[in-house]
């Protein structure tokens, strides 16, 4: 009975009209990670393309985590990552809806980029990554544009935790 309250309580919070824009900021975060993944999925081959002198495009598939991290060829271990990033997805839409709009912007940025590798998970079992930042002979971790967004917000949520105090 408390949980059935709850989620029609979280239900009449979801569909508030300000959620709404944030839930369009999810959408076009989301479109933006797509469309990049597909330009690059789509027109790739076996090169690098260099675009600079400290920045490549080469796609590499990422079958972890973040930076390659959890990486593995079991079946299993891939598929209870992807239930905890599915259930840490989950619970930041919770979240999101029970915040503030400053914290629901900085929230829809970080959920439109995970959506958008969870999706690859899901699809490809698999994360296109193909920005590749270097210099000289020291490469960062090549990652996509979902992690920027997530990085973004990550670094926003710090940022304000610092500056406004709850």
């Amino acid at each position: 009975m408390i949980f059935s309250n709850n989620l029609k309580e979280i239900k009449k919070e979801f569909f508030k009209k300000n959620n709404i824009y944030f839930l369009v900021l999810i959408f076009i975060i989301f479109t933006i990670d797509r469309i990049s993944k597909l330009k690059i999925i789509g027109s790739f081959s076996d090169d690098i393309y260099y675009l600079n002198d400290f920045i490549n495009l080469d796609l590499i598939w990422n079958i972890g985590i973040g930076f390659g991290l959890l990486s593995t060829d079991s079946s299993l271990l891939y598929n209870l990552v992807s239930i905890i990033v599915a259930t840490v997805l989950i619970y930041l839409i919770y979240i999101l809806i029970m915040s503030d709009n400053l914290d629901k912007f900085i929230f829809s940025i970080i959920i439109g980029g995970a959506l958008g590798n969870f999706y690859d998970r899901l699809i490809y079992k698999a994360v296109p990554d193909f920005i590749d930042i270097h210099y000289n002979s020291f490469h960062w971790f090549t990652f996509n544009m979902a992690d920027i967004f997530i990085t973004l917000g990550i670094m926003a949520f710090i940022l304000r935790s610092f500056f406004i105090k709850n």
